[in-house]
């Protein structure tokens, strides 16, 4: 047997075993990276482990182990709190202001993956406390960084614009942005409406009362507690089942303050410096840690080691896959083909699939060039294809095992982490199947017709 097939075969057994039994993946993979990297393709121990993801292993522990410590000093909650008043209670907002904010982290030069680290978290507490669908609101905030991502100044949009020039074809930065906005903005539409979004349409506004004696006042509540009130006051009712605690709950405690600035420096240092996300948030963690040791004393408990696990399984796994030479063997029989528009929905499929497991950088890097024997030809719309290329191999970051994913779902509630790891995964699944077609169908073939 080739390499390149027990390869194949061995990713098809990964994902057999870890569906029909309750093994983790990760664990799965890990095994098979060893002992397909091992009998066939003759690689040792150092190579195959030189495949872990050790980025993305200090970005997920950083981020987790952070966000655990200000949950349980109430930062969190008062970023909501203060969130929902901005918006003014109107609940259906929130998803499309997270979607705005990613999208525009991104746009000005964050990577993706710090985004979705700063914005999942926060985002995530909003769907808990307000009753919002945890998938969508997750997708939104990875829609809204990718659909940033290509702008001129981005990181997506620079390294893809320069593999255009080197690779000698003309380009349109703004095509290409707007390509990945619009893209995205359709998808996130569709997700919204898909996981909840006309309930949350439907809601009245829910602003948090400043005071018991501010809710009392509205008319409702004033009706209901005359109503069940057997002779007694509404203020007085009131004032005997009204959480005591709405008007000092949010007032600003040090430690709370302390984590607000780390949380700033993590944004400034992640945007601003490009210094890696996940030990600045370790910093930052241990920082807040040592300042209020009781209050973190279970945080460490907090961190998603299961997604870990099987993030680092697997993406160690698709290392080895690479290595076999399967994706490269893939690629060259593509660019090979006759047909171009064929050729091309073919690539938009391999940058896809390849990249719900592996960096979409790299994916981007090894697909356009690929795609230039037949662009060269002019019957296939450069911008077109090169837009559908980075479409493709970035929509797919909602992958579980990509960084994007990956983060969500570590940050989702402990008890829900499971349910939302299997939506993710079925999400996916039909955007790795729909996405590149959809890309193709928008913005490849009307270049060509």
């Amino acid at each position: 047997m080739s390499p390149q097939i027990a390869a194949i075969l061995g990713l098809v057994l990964m994902f057999v075993v870890a569906t029909a039994l309750p093994i983790n993946m990760g664990a799965v993979a890990f095994a098979l990276a060893f002992l397909i990297g091992t009998v066939f393709l003759g690689m040792g121990a150092e190579q195959i482990i030189a495949g872990f993801p050790g980025d993305l292993f200090i970005t997920l522990v950083g981020i987790t182990y952070l966000f655990a410590i200000a949950q349980k000093n109430g930062t969190i909650d008062l970023l909501v709190h203060h969130a929902v008043r901005a918006v003014r209670g109107h609940i259906a907002a929130i998803p499309w202001v997270m979607f705005a904010m990613a999208a525009l982290l991104t746009a000005v030069g964050a990577v993706s993956p710090a985004a979705v680290a700063i914005l999942a978290p926060v985002a995530l507490q909003f769907a808990r406390q307000y009753r919002i669908s945890p998938l969508m609101i997750g997708l939104l905030v990875i829609h809204g960084a990718q659909g940033g991502g290509f702008s001129p100044i981005s990181i997506y949009g620079g390294i893809t614009n320069q593999i255009v020039a080197r690779s000698g074809l003309p380009g349109d930065e703004t095509a290409l942005f707007l390509a990945s906005l619009g893209f995205n903005l359709l998808i996130a539409i569709g997700v919204f409406f898909a996981f909840g979004g006309v309930e949350l349409l439907r809601r009245r506004p829910e602003i948090a009362p400043a005071s018991p004696e501010a809710e009392m006042s509205t008319p409702e509540v004033a009706r209901r507690l005359q109503i069940e009130g057997h002779g007694t006051s509404p203020a007085a009712q009131l004032a005997s089942r009204a959480p005591r605690t709405t008007a000092s709950e949010y007032r600003v405690t040090l430690t709370q303050m302390v984590t607000l600035c780390g949380l700033a420096a993590l944004a400034i240092g992640a945007l601003a410096f490009s210094l890696n996300v996940g030990l600045v948030a370790m910093v930052v963690a241990v920082l807040l840690a040592l300042i209020s040791p009781q209050e973190q004393k279970s945080a460490v408990d907090k961190i998603s080691w299961s997604t870990v696990l099987l993030v680092g399984g697997v993406i160690t796994y698709i290392a080895v896959l690479q290595r076999s030479g399967a994706i490269d063997a893939l690629g060259q029989g593509v660019s090979g083909i006759g047909a171009p528009l064929l050729a091309a929905l073919l690539l938009c499929y391999i940058g896809g699939v390849v990249s719900a497991f592996a960096s979409s950088v790299a994916v981007l890097g090894a697909t356009i060039p690929l795609a230039v024997p037949f662009l060269q030809q002019g019957q296939i719309g450069t911008a077109g294809m090169i837009a559908a290329l980075a479409i493709a191999s970035t929509i797919v970051d909602v992958s579980p095992f990509s960084t994007n994913g990956a983060l969500v779902v570590a940050n989702a509630p402990e008890e829900q982490r499971d349910s939302i790891y299997k939506r993710f995964l079925l999400y996916s699944i039909l955007i790795v199947v729909a996405g590149p077609a959809l890309a193709w169908l928008l913005l490849v073939v009307p270049g060509w017709l």
